[in-house]
């Protein structure tokens, strides 16, 4: 019997609604989705009960809950936002019968589990389409640097796993991110690849740069930084762009080895606004640049999810997954 949820996609800076459905054949059908900044309320419920007055009062009685952090415990914090969830109070305080709570790029691998081959654009590696069977890997930078895998059975099915890869140490490989991570321990004991592969990191890489040319630059707004990168107005933050997809190539390559993945997709929505430069830059020889590996690493299909809210739809499939049994 078909069904209707809210999925919610909740990030560092964004949450993100959408009414979904469930269909009786397990096709997933979504509303145009409504966007909300995290800084614009105190908690989750009161983010709830926005997104119900923009409905019009009434909300359907089933949520699915992409989090960006982990999602175990009596009490959810998030990695990126003050907000918390305590799931044994969701029934009660969002008024719903059922609902689901995942890691968001644990969403993000049912969405990439069930997105169709044109939803995703080629990066490196053999042009064919994503492994039928075995496992993936997915990771994608945002406001941190989500981590997932998939694992696709024989039969059709699949699982998913969720992960904190993000946090694992980074390991420079030349003299420019030596001095990147040099920068970084100034204020961090210890230095995972989120500190150099998520959105807000381009200012520490743009600094360092700067600083390693003797130039002296204002600290500034990392998306100002992002803008003059891409619009190519601004050499040293292409510079910056650039460097950051050779590290994001090197990060992706170590993911695949230790899940032991047959393919890589990168997700979230600051891999596709750097899309062009992703296909123009390094990565793909970052990625592939394992020492003993490099054969395996080059035989790897690498791809970019291109769904325009994987968050919500894998939101949605997960809950699929859970409630109804649906996993393909």
């Amino acid at each position: 019997m078909a069904m209707d949820l809210v999925a919610v996609d909740i990030g560092g800076t964004h949450a993100r609604f959408a009414i979904a459905r469930i269909e009786d054949d397990g096709a997933i059908t979504m509303e145009e989705p409504e966007t909300l900044h995290t800084d614009d309320h105190a908690s989750f419920q009161t983010a709830w009960e926005d997104f119900r007055e923009r409905k019009g009062g009434t909300l359907p009685r089933a949520v699915s809950m992409a989090i960006a952090g982990p999602v175990g415990g009596d009490v959810i914090r998030f990695t990126n936002n003050p907000w918390i969830i305590r799931p044994a109070l969701v029934q009660e305080k969002l008024g719903v019968d059922r609902f689901t709570i995942v890691n968001d790029f644990e969403a993000v691998a049912h969405a990439v589990a069930r997105a169709p081959e044109e939803q995703f654009i080629h990066l490196t590696g053999p042009e064919e389409a994503l492994p039928a069977t075995g496992r993936l890997t997915v990771l994608g930078p945002g406001t941190g640097l989500g981590v997932a895998h998939l694992y696709r059975e024989a039969n059709g099915t699949y699982r998913v796993s969720a992960t904190e890869g993000g946090h694992v140490d980074f390991a420079p490989l030349d003299s420019i991110e030596d001095a990147i991570l040099a920068r970084l321990r100034k204020r961090h004991n210890r230095v995972s690849v989120e500190r150099v592969v998520a959105g807000p990191a381009i200012s520490d890489i743009y600094q360092t740069l700067a600083a390693m040319e003797g130039k002296p630059v204002a600290d500034e707004d990392d998306i100002a930084i992002w803008t003059r990168g891409q619009d190519g107005s601004d050499s040293l933050a292409a510079a910056a762009v650039d460097r950051f997809c050779l590290s994001l190539g090197s990060v992706a390559g170590d993911m695949a080895l230790a899940h032991g993945a047959k393919g890589v997709v990168i997700a979230g929505g600051l891999g596709y606004r750097i899309r062009k430069t992703l296909l123009a830059s390094g990565f793909a020889e970052r990625f592939r640049a394992k020492g003993r590996f490099e054969s395996m690493m080059a035989a790897m299909p690498v791809k970019l999810i291109v769904h325009p809210q994987p968050g919500l739809f894998g939101a949605a499939a997960a809950f699929a997954s859970e409630h109804t049994g649906e996993t393909n």
